[in-house]
């Protein structure tokens, strides 16, 4: 994830010191704690929240518990992860239910922060975790916002209510009305957004929020905003009173201040965040995930909850007999590009995957290199992709001119399968894969 990679990298390589040491004196931790503490400061964390994490951290590390204990650099790092994870809200916050359907959640934010796909992206999921959610366009200012409502309510397959008329208020009534009507259980009002905050915008909010007494007001902020994040959370909290925050764009070359700095400045937990541009790139947001992603240490659970989400089980029992019967095609290996592509950004599964900070690295993944990949596959014969050894040289200059690519884009897919197929082969027979990632490029 794009989320304070930065930051991650900086921790690692503070904490790396510490480990490398039999004791720590109470010096060391001090000294440490500094460069933790403007790494936060860099990575746009909130002046208060940074001295107060720091503040926290340092109190429990200096103790002589940690201090005279076999692996004190391990201890510190647990100390800084259980903060973290407090930090950012200690447990997952879920959506408040109404015990009067429908659920009306009211979302709001600045204009640009990604807000109406937000709607879209989380009505897609509560339509797949069983609910029967209705979207509602108030935004009735900014051109064209009806119609995105409509394009991203069409992609998550869920209804969208729209008015011609310039009453917000109204139109949010008569979709909650609309709702009941049908027996639809949640109801997803979209909000106009302005460039900053102004009281006409918080005024209409105001009487919406009179109107429809929604058990959820919902901030969605840009992550990209760094600091000025945190003060956009403040004040429409003051106003509003929000429930929780959901932030965009965590996939991006974000700093990631807000993401540390929103609930300990708002009180209001972060309860979904938008990891990528498709419809299904949301996610729960996990503070002890978070937490660990940061730190370097992996995110299993995360990593199977999307694999199990996406990977169609039959196919993945042909695969395994494949690589039992030692019989793994181009058709096989088509299947596993699918298969990880429906789970989001590669460089964003490796980040989950705990001890490869070290032995992977993010920049030698090459997505567009895939893309490529799946196209010379899909150029060969049927009969090839079944016998990659009747691939020579006259069929790879054919294969290369098919796919639009080169015949040395044709041998490194080749090699990458050859690759695969002995790592499975390991796998197999019991031995560890991850010394062969070093060496693989993707």
């Amino acid at each position: 994830m794009g989320l304070l990679s930065n930051l991650g990298e900086k921790l690692n390589h503070i904490f790396s010191k510490l480990t490398k040491k039999g004791k720590l004196t109470e010096l060391e931790i001090k000294e440490a704690m500094r460069e933790v503490r403007v790494a936060l400061l860099e990575a746009d964390v909130n002046f208060l929240v940074a001295k107060d994490f720091i503040a926290k951290v340092t109190e429990k590390a200096v103790g002589e518990e940690i201090l005279k204990s076999l692996t004190p650099g391990q201890q510190v790092i647990k100390i800084v992860r259980d903060e973290l994870v407090e930090l950012m809200g200690g447990g997952a916050a879920k959506l408040e239910v109404s015990s009067n359907p429908p659920t009306v959640i009211l979302m709001c934010g600045l204009q640009g922060a990604g807000k109406t796909t937000m709607c879209g992206k989380l009505a897609s999921l509560l339509k797949s975790q069983g609910k029967r959610p209705l979207l509602v366009a108030c935004d009735i200012y900014r051109p064209a916002a009806i119609d995105q409502l409509k394009i991203v309510g069409k992609t998550a397959n869920v209804e969208v209510y729209s008015e011609s008329i310039k009453n917000a208020v109204k139109i949010a009534e008569n979709g909650i009305a609309h709702a009941k009507k049908l027996g639809l259980d949640t109801v997803i009002i979209d909000t106009a957004g302005r460039l900053h905050i102004d009281e006409t915008l918080m005024g209409e909010l105001i009487e919406i929020k009179k109107a429809t007494k929604p058990t959820e007001i919902l901030l969605t902020i840009d992550a990209m905003l760094g600091q000025d994040a945190v003060n956009v959370g403040k004040e429409f909290n003051e106003k509003l009173d929000i429930t929780g925050v959901i932030l965009t764009k965590l996939d991006g070359d974000t700093r990631g201040g807000a993401a540390l700095s929103v609930k300990a400045v708002t009180g209001k937990p972060i309860k979904f965040c938008g990891i990528g541009e498709k419809i299904a790139d949301i996610e729960p947001f996990y503070p002890d995930r978070m937490a660990s992603r940061i730190l370097g240490m992996g995110d299993v659970l995360t990593l199977i909850e999307k694999a199990q989400a996406n990977f169609d089980a039959e196919q993945v029992k042909k695969m395994e007999e494949s690589f039992r019967k030692n019989a793994f095609t181009f058709d096989d290996f088509l299947m596993q590009f699918e298969q990880i592509n429906k789970m989001g950004n590669i460089k964003d599964l490796i980040a989950m995957i705990p001890g490869a900070a070290g032995k992977i690295n993010a920049n030698d993944i090459d997505e567009s290199r895939l893309v490529k990949f799946k196209a010379i596959i899909q150029s060969m014969t049927p009969r090839e992709r079944l016998n990659p050894d009747l691939i020579k040289a006259s069929q790879k200059k054919r294969i290369a001119a098919g796919s639009g690519t080169t015949i040395q884009d044709v041998n490194q897919l080749m090699k990458q399968f050859e690759q695969t197929k002995t790592m499975m082969k390991n796998m197999n027979s019991g031995k560890s894969p991850m010394s062969l990632f070093g060496k693989r490029k993707f």
